[in-house]
C-alpha cells in the first residue's frame, strides 16, 4: 500500500534557507549537520553506519525505499543518523527478501524525515555554501521557532562523538568455523559491521574495546594487531585516542585505521586535520594507490581529512593513496613502523569491491 503523507514538512538551513515538502520517518523535529551521500544504492547502510551520528542525510539517487529494509544490512544496531532528506520516496518495495517499507523502519526507530523536495537543487546549495547545520520538522512551521531551535545545534567542528556510539564494554567477535590466524584489539570509535565481518572472515578474532580504553588494557589482552575504527565527530576532540594510537606506534605494533582511525594515525604522529568543505561521502571516489600505480573505486564517509602539506613536510609519514578529485590524502604510513591507514572504507558494504586487499595487508603486518 503507498504511504499516505500525514503532513507537511520544513527543511531550514543554517544560512536561512528553506526547503517545503511532505513529511516521512517520525513526526517530529530534529536538527543536526547536512550532507549528501552521492551512492545510488545502500540507504539502509548509510542510515545504520555510526559515522554518520549527529548528521541529516540528503540522498542524491531520486528513488529511496523501493527495495524496503533488510536486518542483514545494517552497518549498527539502530539508524544513527539524525535525519533523511529524500526526492521521490516509495513506501512500496519489491523485494521479496525485505522484512519492511523503509517509512515503518524510520518511524520504528524514530527519524524524522522530509520528501518531495528538489534535491538536486539542496546539493548544489550545499556544495557551493558548504558544510552546515539544519533542522527538519514536520510538526513546527514557525520560522521564528525553528531558526531558535537550530541555533542549540551544535557545530559538528570540535565534537566528540565517538564515546557516544562505541560498545560500553569489551566485546569479543569470532566467525563460527574459521580457524583464527589473528587477534585484533579494535579501539571502537563506532565501527561498521561489515568491517567486522571482513576481518572475522579473515581469521581474525576481534575484541571490540570503548573507544576511551587506554593503551594498558588493549595491550593485556594480547593481541597481534591493533585496529582503529572508523566514527563520527571532529578527530581534533579526540586526544584519548591520539594518545593511545602514540603508544601503539611507540610499541612498534602493527597498526591499521580506517577513516577516522585514519585521521587519528595523522594527529598521533603530528600531522593535523581540518574540517573539509563539503566532504566526500558515496561509493564512486577514485583513490590512486601511489605504491602499486593502481586506482580504486572506493566507499567513502567523512568531513574532515589530513592535511597534505604537513604530511609532505614530515619526515616519519608518507602518503600511500591520494583521491583523483581534488588530491586529498587518502592513505598514509608511518616509516620504520608498522603502521598504515585509509581515509575511505575498503570493506564497501554496499559499493565496489577494489580495496579488500587493505584486509590481507594487515595480516601479513601482522605476520611479519
Amino acid at each position: 500500500m503507498k504511504y499516505t503523507y500525514k503532513s507537511e514538512a520544513v527543511l531550514m538551513l543554517e544560512d536561512g534557507t528553506v526547503f517545503h515538502g511532505r513529511a516521512i520517518g517520525k513526526i517530529g523535529t530534529k536538527g543536526g549537520e547536512i550532507c549528501f551521500n552521492t551512492g545510488m544504492t545502500g540507504y539502509q547502510e548509510v542510515y545504520t553506519d555510526p559515522s554518520y551520528f549527529g548528521q541529516i542525510i540528503v540522498t542524491t539517487n531520486s528513488h529511496i525505499g523501493n527495495y524496503g529494509v533488510h536486518e542483514n544490512e545494517s552497518e549498527g544496531l539502530n539508524p544513527s543518523i539524525f535525519g533523511v532528506v529524500i526526492n521521490t520516496f516509495s513506501d512500496i518495495y519489491s523485494r521479496k527478501e525485505a522484512e519492511s517499507s523503509l517509512q515503518d523502519y524510520l518511524e520504528l526507530h524514530g527519524i524524522v524525515g522530509i520528501a518531495d523536495i528538489d534535491t538536486r537543487k539542496l546539493v548544489r546549495h550545499i556544495r557551493s555554501k558548504g558544510a552546515m547545520n539544519a533542522i527538519i520538522s514536520s510538526e513546527i512551521h514557525d520560522y521564528e521557532v525553528l531558526r531558535a531551535q537550530l541555533k542549540e545545534v551544535p557545530s559538528m567542528k570540535g565534537l566528540e562523538l565517538s564515546s557516544q556510539v562505541c560498545v560500553k564494554e569489551p566485546v569479543i567477535r569470532k566467525a563460527e568455523n574459521v580457524e583464527t590466524k589473528k587477534r585484533v584489539a579494535v579501539l571502537d570509535l563506532g565501527i561498521k559491521e561489515s568491517i567486522l565481518r571482513h576481518m572475522e572472515s579473515r581469521g581474525m578474532e576481534c575484541k571490540l574495546f570503548p573507544s576511551t580504553t587506554p593503551y594498558e588494557e588493549l595491550k593485556a589482552w594480547g593481541a597481534d594487531g591493533y585496529f582503529i575504527s572508523n566514527g563520527p565527530g571532529d578527530p581534533a576532540a579526540m586526544d584519548y585516542a591520539v594518545d593511545t594510537v602514540k603508544q601503539i606506534i611507540a610499541d612498534d605494533q602493527p597498526l591499521f585505521g580506517i577513516c577516522m582511525g585514519h585521521q587519528i594515525l595523522a594527529r598521533a604522529t603530528g600531522i593535523s586535520t581540518y574540517k573539509m568543505h563539503s566532504g566526500h561521502r558515496g561509493l564512486n571516489h577514485p583513490v590512486k594507490n601511489l605504491l602499486t600505480g593502481r586506482c580504486e573505486v572506493t566507499s567513502q564517509n567523512h568531513g574532515f581529512a589530513v592535511s597534505a602539506e604537513e604530511v609532505e613536510k614530515s619526515g616519519n609519514v608518507e602518503v600511500t593513496h591520494i583521491n583523483l578529485n581534488d588530491n586529498t590524502v587518502e592513505g598514509i604510513r608511518v616509516k620504520d613502523k608498522k603502521a598504515f591507514s585509509v581515509q575511505y572504507h575498503p570493506e564497501s558494504s554496499p559499493g565496489p569491491h577494489d580495496s579488500h586487499y587493505l584486509f590481507e595487508d594487515f595480516l601479513s603486518l601482522m605476520d611479519n
